[in-house]
């Protein structure tokens, strides 16, 4: 299992900044679990930075394990499943959350 760092850093490397133009959100991500903690992304058309902590005011919360983060993040388990049995669960703007799959290859 990756660590914390180890995911951001694959977020970096999976962004495809041609499909967020257009696009300004943070998303925050809190992952639970030995390998996991809080961190978020400002997405600003095109453009995407990495922080740790908690943002002020996201658009989306992603909420899992940071062994299930890693499985949808890798394509190894599906996002629609990993919601509809909670194992991610998306506070806020779902139609960000669902952008994400567009924004990131897997």
């Amino acid at each position: 299992m990756p660590a914390l760092a180890e995911i951001k850093e694959g977020m970096v490397q999976a962004f495809q900044p041609d499909k967020a133009s257009g696009v300004d959100a943070v998303i925050q991500f809190d992952l639970s679990g030995d390998d996991g903690g809080q961190f978020y992304i400002h997405i600003n058309d095109g453009a995407m930075e990495v922080h740790d902590g908690t943002a002020e005011s996201p658009k989306t919360t992603l909420v899992a394990s940071a062994e299930d983060y890693y499985k949808v993040a890798t394509g190894e388990l599906s996002a629609m499943p990993a919601v509809m049995s909670g194992k991610l669960k998306i506070k806020g703007d779902m139609g960000m959350a669902m952008k994400m799959q567009q924004m990131f290859k897997i």
